[in-house]
């Protein structure tokens, strides 16, 4: 009786690890064929404005391109986006379309961004802006 109840409460607590995981796996570096590609600050500016672009709408359906984030990114030259488009991809941010220049969100990269985003906009920007909170 003791053990069921016992049981039954701990199938009712949430498992947090595997968003631990993912969020490890987002926020630290990687190393590929000998180069490190760091991993995301989703409180540094130039991160955040990078997931604000990747996550428009506009780019659900007809894919991003290099092209498409310069016209945003005005003071990064092509080589940077392209540098950032492979951090994306490294890090399972964004997948490449095979012999295009295309790229789509994965289904891991929408759910970190729009949660990153979220926790921006909805919790951390309203506790700084109340200054009776300290």
């Amino acid at each position: 009786s003791a053990n069921k109840r016992y049981l039954a409460f701990i199938s009712e607590i949430d498992d947090p690890s595997a968003g631990r995981k993912l969020l490890h796996q987002v926020t630290e570096p990687k190393e590929l064929h000998g180069r490190t590609y760091k991993g995301f600050n989703f409180f540094a500016m130039n991160d955040q404005q990078l997931c604000e672009i990747i996550i428009r709408g506009e780019y659900a359906i007809n894919g991003l391109r290099n092209k498409d984030l310069r016209h945003h990114l005005r003071n990064f030259t092509p080589g940077q986006i392209s540098r950032r488009l492979k951090n994306l991809r490294v890090h399972g941010l964004v997948k490449r379309v095979g012999r295009t220049y295309k790229y789509y969100l994965t289904e891991i990269g929408r759910r970190v961004i729009v949660t990153a985003l979220k926790l921006k906009e909805l919790f951390i920007v309203p506790q700084l802006a109340n200054p009776a909170i300290v």
